[in-house]
């Protein structure tokens, strides 16, 4: 296993922004950024040996600040959508920044949120681990709340990423991968004619403008069925809300996963057929947001020396559920002092 660790470029305000290469053994390789605690590039093998850079991004350091599909990186305080930006813990009420649907709703913390903040890298033996602590108050959130990342690249050619979290009041958290694949390799088009299948028999009923309703809907029947695999384009453009409302996908899907924390259980499984690259995942987080890259028109130009367009990627982010500090009815994503917030994601990258 090889760590390097670079200066890539700097702040506004004269920091430095570090740029973390892993290689294993077999030769995948992960560059990681300070900006969000995201990845950059992952290059991986296809079924004759040929490796390509399967994840999107961009060219310069400082176009990850702000950039609108979060690319590759680490939202939070509270990734997705918590309505109105509103939730209350016991008696108190707190309210959060307003950054999408017209001011309407909190998504991904906010406009500072995690993924746009510089996070701390240090390699720590066979792992990278990014750290950035939010103080109380921070885009509305209450507690002093210090997250970190593990990223740790296995010569078993799979990437394990171990989010945790502490606080000193009582708070809400939701960390996730964002990262975009395309296993034709960045730049190379739309990722329409990939297979996906997720290990889920229900998705979250959502409004027009993706806020959940509290209902857990059955998958079957309906285009939101992948529990076989099936092209990403197959059903993209039916006439379906939850399609309509997204411009394509992007909704929840509830994993079966371990209730009492600690095991991993496969989340989904994404493939080209045309290159036999194959990503697995899995993890111990209760949802997985789908999301096929419909607004990525406009954002700064790709690795590629060009511009991305919509559904040119897909983010298969394993989380907690939207919303869920406002229906009981879904897992608890509160963090009390004491506790430590521990969640976790593995991709497996493989051949067939």
């Amino acid at each position: 296993m090889k760590i390097d660790k670079r200066i890539w470029g700097r702040t506004s305000e004269g920091d430095d922004i570090h740029l973390f290469t892993m290689e294993n053994v077999h030769g995948l390789k992960v560059q990681l950024s300070e900006i969000g605690a995201g990845i950059v590039s992952l290059w991986t093998q296809d079924r004759n040996g040929h490796f390509d850079d399967v994840v999107l991004g961009y060219a310069n350091a400082t176009d990850y600040l702000g950039d609108g599909p979060c690319m590759g990186k680490t939202p939070g305080r509270f990734a997705n959508r918590i309505a109105q930006g509103h939730f209350s813990i016991g008696d108190t009420s707190y309210q959060l920044d307003l950054n999408t649907a017209a001011g309407k709703h909190h998504l991904h913390g906010g406009d500072l949120g995690f993924a746009n903040r510089k996070w701390h890298g240090e390699v720590v033996g066979n792992s990278v681990v990014f750290t950035y602590t939010s103080p109380d108050g921070e885009a509305g959130y209450p507690g002093k709340l210090t997250a970190t990342v593990h990223y740790t690249l296995l010569e078993t050619n799979s990437l394990q990423v171990d989010m945790q979290a502490t606080t000193d009041k009582p708070t809400i958290v939701n960390l996730t991968n964002h990262t975009y694949f395309n296993l034709k390799g960045e730049g190379s088009g739309d990722v329409l004619d990939h297979h996906l299948r997720i290990y889920a028999e229900r998705y979250l009923d959502t409004d027009e403008d993706l806020i959940p309703t509290g209902k857990l809907l059955p998958v079957v029947g309906t285009p939101m069925d992948f529990r076989k695999e099936k092209l990403i384009g197959q059903d993209i453009r039916a006439d379906f809300d939850a399609l309509r409302f997204g411009k394509g996908y992007d909704s929840c899907w509830v994993l079966e996963t371990d209730d009492d924390g600690g095991a991993l259980c496969m989340a989904a499984v994404l493939s080209h057929e045309g290159t036999g690259r194959v990503v697995g995942i899995a993890t111990d987080q209760p949802g997985l947001q789908v999301y096929t890259g419909n607004w990525l028109e406009g954002c700064p130009l790709g690795k590629c020396g060009r511009q991305y367009h919509d559904y040119d990627g897909v983010a298969l982010e394993c989380q907690a559920l939207p919303d869920a500090p406002n229906h009981d009815n879904f897992p608890s994503a509160i963090l009390l002092p004491g506790e430590i917030y521990k969640k976790s994601i593995k991709f497996y990258f493989l051949t067939a």
